[in-house]
């Protein structure tokens, strides 16, 4: 059943209560709402559907805390946005100030608001049941416009809008949202990171106090956390309850997890934003970024609740512009083939190569344009090289002409939000350069800066050459990076930090160029993981999750990014060995098992490798296509494994019919041979055979089991969901950094 209901009823103290109740059964998830009087509302339930809707109010009482001594009349409980009216004593969720007009004596005045309900209203979509509530501060001149949504995932998101209703300017510091967590929630998951090893997890306990994590260099960045997860001791994928949440914002934004002694903990964030970046004047607003939470039993169906939020924005889209859904295309990137060093006919024969392995789409990465020999120079020159090209357009266009006619899409790499100053644009227009003061450049990253978006002259030159381009070589996809963090992102134009409007202007470019070319996709890379985030993923068709393709870094980056990100959409790709990031000699076998769940590519100069290697990658996308699509629609599950060297992964289709799943020995264990293994997610009464996949069949050089394992041949075994669920099954012994796969088919 999905339903969304309003109840009313009276308080244990006479005071008027109402309650907000929505459920959607089939996702397992529910929330109640409950206020007194005109009090913001409070979240008086988030799990699984109450048995009773009606209980919503009563809820309300059974958890209003009592007075306690020496503290304010009312204990802090907090409501949709805390502040001190209500006896909120932790970090400011609400940062606004007033500026009088001409500095006078209301400038730059702390606002502290005490905001009374006037509305509440309800939505009964099946597709997100909604909540709203309008609330005001007159005294103050402030209104606030909260919705909440419950979309058929069973994911949960919250934003709010925040109206200047007074005469003066409204100075927006920031509006930080929230959930509350219950009390046995006491352990904080989250991921860092760094350039090259993103997502990275590390637990804590929840105490105390305030844990805050935050992004300050106008992306998410690799440090950042996607998920911040809280739940009971010692929660894992399969097991626990978990509440996680995530900002869906691509520029400066934080996540936070706060407990006092006087509450259950809170977990949320927002937008950050700097002095002056937003200011109202009289009816403007300002509507904060989408707070997502997710809640399951188990880090998997938070996962997944996150997945088919995501793919559902992606066809919605798709049917509002008339296009037909395709498999994912297996791609092959030039850069770590051939970095800079472009030629004709060496890209003309690793096209061939292409082809020959079973590639659909060839993209040329950095170095076609302007004086982009290196890093140095040309950047911002949108116009084709004639040094690389010596025909310029005329060149690159016979090479995108060559690879369409060999039946692959065509792509390019751009970097449109970043400039060299060696460049024929920065020497032409340095007012477009994001920058502290006339005379001071911000600190370079890869010999770079910010091109100001939010200028609309910069942002018409950018879009009108890659628009330009896209019709004029026929690209059919762009890989579109982001290597320069934003700091001191003042915009000379307006004089105000511009990190808020960039970000705006580059969804807004994503749509535009989409839009003008139907059926374009873009991938969002920003040295590599960057820029990971369900606002970007909203206008992306997939994301690089790391510059790094060495199998062993990847098989947690790849985890932990599929927290968020369907695997259909994170980019994946089989390297050279020796890897290029990490020098780390691995089998052809391990680089593309670990690649196969993924939007799979090659990133790697096929013209160096003997045919052997070529003919066994052929056959290894050969297999990946027979699976893709279900891979593409199918749940994504990790197994809880005792031991900390391996790593068991698995695609189940929507019905539970079949799966394949993976098993990795990323290091030697202390097990010996590796212990069984539980496969999750799989229909608890259905029987199942479990055979290897035929290319991971042939263990020789993988393996170090001195015998044969049983059931690891065509036949396989024989087992029901549940055995494998509990029991699991044994894995082959391996080498380390190997890994396998196998298939799970139901019976009858």
């Amino acid at each position: 059943m999905t339903r969304i209901e309003l109840f009313h009823g009276t308080s244990a103290d006479g005071s008027t209560l109402t309650a907000a109740y929505a459920e959607q059964s089939e996702a397992n998830v529910a929330f109640a709402l409950a206020f007194a009087g005109d009090t913001l509302p409070r979240f008086v339930h988030w799990g699984r559907p109450l048995s009773a809707p009606e209980t919503a109010l009563g809820l309300y009482d059974a958890q209003r805390p009592q007075r306690v001594s020496g503290a304010l009349d009312d204990t802090a409980w907090p409501s949709i946005l805390p502040t001190q009216s209500e006896s909120w004593s932790g970090a400011s969720r609400l940062s606004i100030r007033r500026s009088g007009v001409g500095g006078g004596v209301n400038g730059g005045v702390e606002l502290f608001c005490r905001f009374a309900v006037t509305d509440i209203a309800v939505d009964d979509d099946p597709a997100a049941l909604a909540v709203t509530v309008t609330a005001e501060d007159h005294e103050q001149g402030v209104k606030l416009i909260w919705v909440c949504e419950l979309d058929a995932s069973g994911l949960l998101r919250q934003r709010a809008r925040l109206v200047n209703t007074g005469a003066d300017m409204l100075e927006v510091g920031g509006i930080e949202l929230g959930f509350p967590v219950p009390a046995d929630a006491s352990e904080i998951l989250t991921t860092t990171g760094h350039h090259l090893r993103e997502r990275s997890a590390q637990r804590q306990p929840f105490t105390q106090g305030r844990f805050e994590k935050a992004s300050m260099v106008g992306r998410p960045d690799f440090d950042a956390t996607l998920l911040l997860s809280v739940g009971e001791p010692g929660f894992g994928f399969t097991r626990g309850n978990v509440y996680s949440t995530h900002v869906g914002w691509s520029g400066n934004s934080l996540l936070s997890a706060e407990r006092l002694p006087y509450t259950t903990g809170v977990i949320g964030g927002g937008e950050v934003l700097f002095g002056g970046e937003v200011s109202l004047a009289h009816n403007d607003e300002y509507a904060t970024p989408w707070l997502y939470g997710s809640y399951g039993e188990g880090l998997n169906e938070v996962a997944s609740r996150f997945h088919a939020y995501i793919r559902n924005v992606h066809r919605v889209w798709r049917d509002r512009q008339g296009i037909k859904a395709k498999p994912r295309p297996v791609i092959l990137n030039t850069w770590e083939a051939v970095y800079f060093d472009h030629d004709y006919d060496t890209l003309v024969a690793l096209a061939d190569k292409a082809v020959e392995t079973g590639v659909e789409r060839f993209v040329v990465d950095d170095g076609w344009f302007g004086a982009r020999r290196n890093d140095n120079a040309g950047l911002g020159d949108w116009q084709v090289s004639q040094d690389a090209w010596p025909d310029g357009p005329k060149s690159l266009k016979a090479l995108a002409d060559y690879v369409h006619a060999k039946g692959m899409e065509f792509g390019l790499w751009f970097e449109p939000e970043m400039i060299n100053p060696d460049s024929d644009v920065y020497r032409a227009h340095p007012d477009w350069v994001l920058q502290p003061t006339p005379n001071r450049l911000p600190m370079q990253g890869r010999f770079q800066q910010v091109l100001d978006l939010s200028n609309p002259s910069a942002y018409t030159y950018i879009y009108t050459a890659m628009n330009k381009l896209v019709g004029q070589l026929g690209v059919d996809y762009i890989k579109w990076d982001h290597n320069k963090y934003v700091t001191e992102a003042i915009s000379p134009r307006t004089g105000r930090p511009a990190v808020h409007e960039q970000t705006l202007a580059v969804y807004r470019m994503f749509r535009d160029l989409k839009d003008a070319h139907l059926g374009l996709e873009i991938e969002s890379c920003s040295s590599g993981g960057g820029r990971v985030d369900v606002g970007i993923l909203e206008v992306a068709d997939r994301v690089w999750a790391s510059d790094c393709v060495d199998p062993v870094e990847r098989a947690d980056i790849q985890r932990y990014t599929s927290l968020l990100v369907p695997p259909e959409m994170i980019g994946e790709h089989v390297g050279a060995s020796p890897a290029h990031s990490t020098h780390r000699a691995t089998t052809q076998e391990m680089r593309m098992a670990t690649a196969f769940f993924g939007h799979l590519g090659i990133e790697w100069n096929l013209l160096k490798e003997p045919q052997a290697d070529i003919d066994k990658l052929a056959e290894w996308v050969a297999e990946f296509k027979r699976y893709r699509d279900g891979f593409a629609i199918g749940t994504c599950v990790y197994s809880d494994a005792a031991d900390p060297s391996v790593r068991v992964d698995g695609m189940v289709s929507p019905d539970k019919q079949q799966a394949v799943y993976r098993f990795t020995q990323l290091t030697t264990s202390q097990t010996y041979p590796a212990a069984p293994i539980r496969l999750p997610g799989l229909d608890a009464n259905t029987v199942y055979t479990v055979v290897p996949l035929g290319i991971s069949r042939d263990l020789e050089g993988i393996g170090n089991g001195q015998s044969e394992l049983n059931w690891w041949n065509a036949d396989g075994v024989t087992m029901t969901g549940c055995a494998l669920a509990t029991y699991g099954i044994r894995p082959p012994a391996l080498h380390p950094a190997q890994a396998v796969l196998f298939t799970v088919v139901a019976q009858g």
